[in-house]
């Protein structure tokens, strides 16, 4: 059995009671049945504001900024666990704006980037779309995500052992749903 691991799971979904907050609960009670503590980050229902106000701005000119106490406070809820997560409904091929948000905002110069690195053992993004995965992979958006995602945000910021995974066809049937929701499941259980 792996170690246990403290892990930041960032959901981002309008509605907490929606499919993908189901997910987010299926995904927690795998990582909790194979011993892992879950820290959850509803970027919603906290009111997280995504947009980057100028004192969290990068300050190329003065390395080691210190920025807003909302942000310090993030970094510090992040920093106190071993791996991240990612729940999140997949928008224009990307995550959410709060998502998006939020990393432009914490994940700062000189402590995700440029002057350190995140120290996190590894990341799982889960993201749920409506699409079927004939579509993406036609149009290459996956690998788009990936390249994006993966090679872009997360191993830029120091985590190598990253990993996109898809839940197509959330919108299909009761039954592919309830195969989704058992993969998120084995997802947590497997991290």
């Amino acid at each position: 059995m792996s170690p246990q691991l403290r892990v930041l799971v960032v959901f981002d979904h309008p509605r907490r009671n929606s499919f993908c907050g189901a997910v987010l609960d299926r995904f927690v009670a795998g990582l909790v049945a194979a011993g892992h503590q879950a820290e959850i980050a509803d970027l919603r229902a906290e009111n997280f504001d995504p947009r980057l106000p100028p004192a969290d701005e990068p300050d190329w000119e003065k390395p080691g900024k210190i920025y807003s106490a909302e942000v310090l406070r993030e970094q510090e809820r992040i920093a106190r666990n071993d791996a991240l997560a990612f729940v999140f409904p997949i928008w224009w091929w990307s995550f959410p704006a709060t998502t998006k948000g939020w990393i432009d905002r914490v994940w700062n110069k000189d402590w995700a980037y440029d002057g350190a690195k995140l120290p996190h053992q590894k990341a799982l993004l889960i993201g749920t779309a409506a699409g079927d995965e004939a579509g993406y992979l036609k149009r290459g958006y996956d690998e788009a995500m990936r390249t994006q995602l993966l090679v872009g945000v997360m191993n830029y910021c120091g985590i190598q052992d990253a990993s996109l995974e898809f839940l197509f066809d959330v919108m299909q049937s009761p039954e592919t749903r309830a195969i989704l929701l058992a993969r998120a499941e084995e997802l947590g259980a497997a991290f």
